[in-house]
């Protein structure tokens, strides 16, 4: 990885879609025809190179991201390979954390998807520029323009139509390139190189409709171009492509290509478009910091001469070579060997080897530079989120923020022997997914595993079994409960002991009030004159913290609550840090039960796809379910339910919607919102846990 590519060649982008939009095959292709793989590979037949897991193999679905390397036009194009699934969306969050770009895929047929809607999101919320890809022309029912219409409403995007399909269903043959006025024509042939030609007659005035509102929507966001449209001369294909990259760059606008990847048809002008209208590493905002000692803020220019800054976004257990940690280096370049500053852990690390990823094939390089995304072996106290720097400069990126689980089993192993084993294999695959957490119930004397949903859990416990062989026995799934408060109180917490020698102080008075939905846990400090010392201030936020562990109804954790510490008194001599957290926690277990305490439920969006013959009894199905219907669409015969069910009531829903249609039926499901438990449930849920109502 020595600078063999200068950074403005260099494209770090993310393949992102709903399930089976063709995220994984269009990948593959995007391999063979950069000369990175001699043969392409089929995500049915099992041979994907970038669905290496054996579980994504038997399952035809991407579970892990997978990261590659090719090039296109002396450009060097990394590459993120990201799963559609919604229980997997972890990896979706920390790879667009560290790209520059995106392709998001769309089926041609099923246009704007739940997950879709997700990934978008996502991108947003990182400030990614994309290109959209319309994927599976070749299909009964495909829609390039309903396509193009729906990004535009649902995901409201300035979605810009670059190409337009030459055919559609089983009789697409290629793409027609507005910008130049050209026809692509592809062969199935993968090794049959696309012919140009002029644009077909029937398809001349529907191009220049297209070109002409492109090249207005452009000049309203384009400066330069503008005074080319107004001086009313002929726009030239270099012009546009100029101003189109500078829009998509700074998200103003995304452009719209087609194809077929799995027929290999539109996957060279999408690689073109990826280094003509992608940005490189030095087309977006160096990255922002925090200086660990004095707070301030600091940034990083996508420079080998400035300091070495890196985020780690990603880290796995390989059986093989042992634990390896993905990260994307934002400034300055590091050897292997080289020692380096952990800023979270306040440690310095060794860097052993370094390599540069092709799914699960490694490739050894002395070196990485500013804009290179590569994984290193040696970090032992490195984890997902954490920044790598120089020892003399150093700095805290912004941590990656991940879902919290709504689903929870309990775990134990099949023989006493294995017990070591398993605490070994379950704390490495919580160090690889954040949203895959393992917790210890002292009252039951259980190990609880939580993670994104049933399909989660499943492949979690099948790694267990094949990679790291140990045999569990795992309960029914359960609920992801919360607790929260729903009025404002004011409440004492006094902790006073005394013993021969000296004894404990600690006295504090706390306002609870509720917090917004998905606010989660504020703190503030309302002390004034001196009334508690500053140095008992942390452990009063940390009492509150761990006793919000554990909430007053059912034992479930206490989320959206906004504590403010006004008032309390303290002891010369007897006052200590324990004393303070003691009393803040007494505070809030106290005040929590006066505060009207409720129970919340995680409530799930799904979508639901089906013949309108079977509409009725799953209307029926999910009125018993709690359900609450959104909205129904209908899409030729089909009709699509948008709905919210609490997930207690989605376990085992695919195997009853099969029942119920025969089959043909499909949903997908996304965690939407916590929301309150009815009474009459609340009240059953507590007596069943052994809570106090």
């Amino acid at each position: 990885m020595s600078r063999s590519f200068p950074l403005e060649r260099i494209r770090n982008i993310g393949i992102i879609a709903h399930i089976d939009a063709g995220k994984t095959t269009l990948t593959e292709r995007i391999l063979y025809y950069t000369g990175r793989t001699y043969k392409i590979g089929d995500v049915d037949d099992g041979t994907a190179v970038m669905d290496w897991m054996t579980q994504e193999r038997e399952r035809g679905i991407t579970i892990t991201a997978a990261a590659t390397t090719c090039q296109w036009l002396d450009h060097r194009i990394n590459i993120i390979d990201t799963p559609g699934h919604v229980d997997f969306t972890a990896e979706v969050e920390r790879s667009l954390r560290v790209l520059d770009g995106g392709i998001v895929v769309f089926d041609a047929v099923a246009g704007v998807e739940p997950q879709s809607e997700t990934v978008w999101r996502q991108a947003d919320r990182y400030g990614v520029p994309r290109i959209c890809f319309v994927n599976k022309m070749d299909r009964i029912g495909a829609d390039f323009y309903r396509n193009v219409d729906m990004i535009r409403e649902r995901l409201g995007a300035s979605a810009l139509a670059i190409q337009l399909p030459l055919g559609a269903e089983d009789s697409f043959e290629g793409v027609i390139d507005i910008i130049a006025e050209r026809a692509w024509v592809f062969s199935d042939d993968p090794n049959e190189s696309p012919v140009a030609k002029d644009i077909p007659r029937d398809y001349e005035e529907v191009s220049s409709r297209y070109r002409e509102a492109m090249i207005e929507r452009l000049a309203e966001s384009d400066d330069e171009l503008m005074a080319l449209y107004l001086e009313g001369g002929t726009i030239n294909a270099s012009a546009i492509k100029e101003a189109l990259r500078r829009a998509t760059i700074a998200n103003r606008v995304v452009p719209v290509l087609c194809g077929s990847a799995l027929r290999n048809k539109g996957i060279q002008p999408m690689l073109d478009a990826i280094v003509s209208y992608l940005p490189s590493p030095v087309d977006v905002p160096p990255v922002v910091g925090i200086d660990p000692r004095n707070g301030k803020e600091l940034q990083r220019s996508p420079t080998d001469s400035d300091h070495f800054s890196a985020l780690s976004f990603k880290i796995v257990s390989d059986p093989f070579i042992g634990r390896l940690v993905y990260f994307r280096v934002y400034s300055g370049k590091v050897e292997a060997g080289a020692q380096v500053y952990n800023s979270r852990s306040e440690r310095r690390e060794r860097i052993g080897r370094l390599l540069q990823m092709h799914a699960n094939r490694r490739e050894e390089v002395k070196r990485v530079e500013a804009g290179d995304i590569a994984a290193a072996l040696g970090l032992k106290d490195t984890f997902t989120g954490d920044t790598l720097c120089h020892t003399s400069a150093p700095i805290v990126l912004e941590r990656i923020r991940f879902p919290q689980p709504v689903i929870s089993v309990t775990i134990e192993p099949k023989s006493r022997a294995e017990q070591d084993r398993l605490d070994d294999a379950l704390t490495k695959l919580g160090q690889e997914d954040p949203t895959f957490i393992t917790r210890y119930d002292e009252e039951t004397g259980q190990t609880i595993i939580s993670g994104m949903g049933e399909l989660h859990l499943e492949v979690i416990v099948e790694r267990l079994l094949r990679e790291f062989q140990v045999g569990a026995n795992v309960g029914r799934p359960r609920v992801a409960y919360r607790e929260t408060i729903t009025v404002p109180v004011k409440v004492e917490g006094r902790f006073i002991k005394q013993t021969g020698g000296r004894g404990q102080y600690g006295h504090v008075w706390i306002e609870l009030q509720p917090g917004k939905q998905g606010s989660g846990f504020e703190f503030v400090n309302g002390i004034k004159g001196g009334i508690i010392p500053k140095q008992y201030i942390t452990p009063v936020e940390s009492g509150v913290r761990e006793a919000m562990e554990g909430g007053v109804l059912a034992g479930y954790p206490l989320v959206d609550i906004k504590a403010i510490l006004y008032d309390g008194s303290f002891h010369e001599v007897d006052s200590s840090e324990i004393a303070f957290k003691i009393a803040a926690a007494m505070a809030l277990k106290d005040g929590v039960k006066r505060a009207k305490p409720i129970l919340l439920e995680p409530v799930m969006k799904l979508e639901i796809v089906t013949p309108e013959v079977f509409m009725g009894d799953i209307l029926g199905d999910l009125n018993s379910r709690r359900g609450q219907v959104a909205s129904i669409d209908s899409r030729g015969t089909t009709k699509i339910i948008r709905c919210f069910v609490p997930l207690a009531e989605t376990f085992g829903y695919a195997t009853d919607l099969r029942s119920m249609s025969q089959g043909r039926a499909t949903f997908a499901m996304e965690f939407h919102r916590y929301e309150g438990l009815p009474q009459d449930l609340a009240e059953k849920l507590v007596v069943k846990v052994g809570g106090v109502a």
